[in-house]
């Protein structure tokens, strides 16, 4: 397989000003995740998706490529994933001449992720054909039939389809994931058709003691902790 990580990292951020370049233990955020893309063999190219300059030079010194800028009109607070990996998959169709099979979605701000992600989701996409992308997930801890919506003075089960969820035993609850963040894996035709996951999405699950998102100041003062930790 062509696989290309792309690693989307805009500029502009509202919690921490320019987050995917703050200093982790020393070294820019966005590193460890360019780093530990170009780990993988399988991976062909590790690119940066950006629409900063100042990103992409960073980006640039730490072994990444950068072969375009990410338009403004995709890269603002509100922006979603979807037509950023479209943009990059047509751009590097077009820049390295050459057909993509997947797109390893890597986000910058899980920086300490559990080794081998990769490719382990590679060898989940081999398994599964019918799957059209895979994405990291743990085990929820707050169920959703045990949750519920406020609606004025009132609340109401937030699971409506099902008679009183909220009521049923631990034993019949199903099992229910929450996406961790640390990866996705896109089979080109998924994203051809319009999409970002696809109806057949593989779970890949990781343990909830390495999921780590970085989006406040706290959260990289944790990660620094835990880095220093684990150097002792």
């Amino acid at each position: 397989m062509n696989l290309i990580t792309v690693i989307p990292a805009r500029g502009g951020s509202k919690s921490i000003p320019f987050k995917n370049i703050q200093l982790l233990n020393g070294k820019p955020l966005i590193a460890y995740t360019i780093e530990y893309s170009k780990k993988c063999a399988s991976v062909s190219h590790t690119v940066v998706s950006t629409d900063s300059k100042k990103i992409a030079e960073i980006a640039k010194e730490h072994g990444a490529e950068v072969p375009f800028l990410r338009p403004a009109e995709i890269s603002g607070d509100e922006a979603q994933d979807f037509p950023v990996i479209q943009h990059a998959l047509n751009e590097l169709e077009f820049f390295y001449q050459k057909q993509i099979d997947a797109i390893v979605w890597l986000r910058p701000t899980s920086p300490l992720r559990p080794e081998n992600l990769i490719e382990r989701a590679v060898e989940l996409l081999d398994l599964h054909p019918q799957c059209t992308s895979i994405r990291s997930m743990v085990k929820s801890n707050e169920h959703p039939y045990r949750q519920w919506v406020a609606i004025g003075d009132f609340i109401e089960g937030f699971v409506g389809d099902i008679n009183e969820p909220y009521n049923l035993p631990r034993q019949k609850l199903p099992r229910v994931l929450f996406q961790s963040g640390d990866i996705e894996l896109v089979r080109r035709e998924t994203i051809i058709n319009g999409s970002m996951s696809g109806g057949k999405i593989s779970p890949l699950i990781v343990k909830r003691e390495d999921m780590l998102d970085i989006d406040h100041v706290d959260d990289l003062r944790n990660a620094d902790l835990k880095l220093k930790s684990d150097n002792k």
